[in-house]
């Protein structure tokens, strides 16, 4: 493929340095997208330029994962109001092994091809090199003036700011542009990739190749993903979706995708899935016809969720959200984990109940109506029971002399209470 075509066509090309379309189509080229270290996993927001390393690879140039465990010590303050706590060598170490086990997952490191990804960590280059060696080598090339231009930096140093800015984050840019030319000449990286935020730190790369060797040196940006209504994108009420499934589980993960709006889906399916142009057309054209469908939502979460996690997982996230429309039933209930269930009932009313009185059996009137709270009374309960509207586990609940023991637990600990269609109670065996 043509790689700066298809992200004209995907609409993730923002801006590149003039030449680098021409670089790209002369040879194999090596480039780089740098990624925060901030935590142990990336989160979607990091997922635009994952999939702009995995279009590259695919059209035959060899993708540079560069982890910052240099520059995540100091924090990048482009879009930042204020300066951000550093991490300490241990966390640091922590954050890098779980990046580079998911950036596994989109890109080709292990084969024996030519265009095969590569990881750093830019500490290994850093660590060695001293403050004077570090001023003398590359803080003689950049002038103050041309730092000073840059918008990351005279935002932070506008009257109107909070805070200020430190010397450690002002003289960031230096040392991402360090990275770009120790690359540049220990792996002949002629390119730099990343957010349009970046610019700026970016092209003082290229301008530190030039001014320092005579290589060549190339920027390219893709836009910033926001909604459709300006607000931040890859964030919820219940703060960042994770491409770890233990910190967002591949339910949620799937439902924040299904929820997009129509705007946003039509966007969003473009750059972060691997369908082609074609298919992409054939399904937003279908959608308008029947937005009520949601067939281009579905499709969105479908092929987001099976890339970041497996097919298992999706079919999963599947079955677990018909379970609140009333299609799931007590084995799908039983199958789900336990992460996977408390996110499909997040926010359910919950009653404690003691296990040990579990294990000897309560009638299910004493259960819902004394021992919890679910129902006001035992009146209420019988009526329920008898117009059909009570369910355990999915099952109905045909008589008020139900005995419910710890046969009933799911995971060895919950219990669900359905009243009518949509009402939901959760007991915990404590």
């Amino acid at each position: 493929m043509n790689f700066v075509e298809e992200l004209r066509w995907r609409g993730m090309l923002h801006d590149m340095m003039p030449g680098t379309e021409e670089q790209l189509q002369k040879e194999m080229t090596s480039a780089y997208v740098g990624f925060d270290p901030t935590a142990e996993s990336l989160h979607i927001g990091s997922l635009a330029p994952i999939m702009l390393l995995k279009r590259f690879q695919l059209a035959g140039h060899k993708p540079i994962a560069l982890v910052g465990g240099a520059t995540g010590m100091i924090g990048d303050p482009s879009g930042k109001s204020a300066e951000r706590n550093l991490l300490n060598e241990e966390t640091l170490q922590r954050n890098l092994t779980g990046i580079r086990n998911q950036l596994a997952k989109f890109l080709d490191f292990e084969s024996d091809a030519e265009n095969k990804a590569v990881m750093v960590n830019n500490y290994d280059w850093m660590k060695d090199l001293s403050f004077l060696d570090f001023i003398r080598d590359v803080g003689k090339h950049i002038t103050v003036n041309y730092m000073m231009a840059k918008e990351s930096v005279r935002k932070r140093l506008n009257p109107d700011a909070k805070a200020g800015m430190s010397f450690t984050e002002f003289t960031y840019q230096l040392v991402q542009g360090y990275d770009f030319y120790w690359l540049s000449q220990n792996m002949n990286c002629k390119l730099q990739m990343g957010g349009s935020d970046q610019w700026g730190n970016i092209t003082t790369g290229t301008e530190l190749i030039r001014r320092k060797s005579d290589s060549e040196a190339f920027a390219l940006t893709i836009p910033l993903i926001k909604k459709a209504d300006g607000t931040k994108f890859g964030k919820t009420e219940a703060g960042n979706v994770w491409l770890d499934p233990n910190l967002t589980s591949p339910y949620s993960f799937y439902q924040f995708w299904l929820n997009t709006t129509d705007e946003d889906a039509e966007n969003y399916i473009r750059i972060f899935t691997m369908l082609g142009r074609e298919e992409i057309d054939l399904l937003i054209e279908t959608h308008r016809e029947a937005p009520h469908r949601r067939e281009l939502q579905k499709k969105l979460a479908e092929e987001v969720t099976v890339l970041v996690h497996s097919r298992a997982d999706y079919e999963m996230a599947v079955e677990a959200s018909q379970i609140l429309f009333g299609a799931g039933t007590a084995d799908t209930l039983r199958r789900l984990d336990e992460q996977t269930f408390l996110s499909v009932f997040e926010g359910v009313p919950q009653f404690s109940v003691a296990k040990a009185e579990l294990s000897a059996g309560i009638n299910v009137l004493d259960l819902l109506a004394e021992k919890t709270a679910v129902f006001p009374s035992k009146g209420e309960l019988r009526r329920t029971i008898q117009g059909n509207g009570l369910s355990i586990n999915k099952d109905k609940v045909a008589s008020q002399d139900v005995v419910v023991n710890d046969e009933y637990l799911i995971g060895g600990k919950y219990i669900l209470v359905q009243k009518g269609k949509k009402n939901y109670f959760l007991l915990i065996a404590e």
